[in-house]
């Protein structure tokens, strides 16, 4: 196996990686600034507020995105499964 083979290997699996947390990330971060703004304009500062509805709103993501996520993973393996005779050599 060359370098170059190795590191596209490897970028492939970070790029995989960050295209299956983004979707799951941004929901989090878009729920968690609307949270804050919410608690800025209010001044409400309970602690309950910022977690049960980012909890919520993740759970509600990884179930929407979550066969999407699986299929791509299974992809992913599929395709390094099939590299395997190249990595060899």
């Amino acid at each position: 196996m060359s370098m170059g083979f190795a590191i596209a290997v490897i970028r492939s699996g970070v790029f995989q990686a960050l295209m299956i947390a983004a979707p799951i990330l941004i929901v989090g971060v878009m729920v968690g600034l609307i949270i804050s703004i919410f608690q800025a304009t209010t001044s409400i500062q309970e602690q309950t507020l910022t977690f049960v509805p980012k909890i919520a709103a993740i759970l509600f993501s990884v179930a929407f995105f979550g066969p999407w996520m699986v299929q791509s993973m299974v992809d992913f393996t599929l395709g390094l499964l099939e590299y395997i005779p190249e990595m060899v050599k």
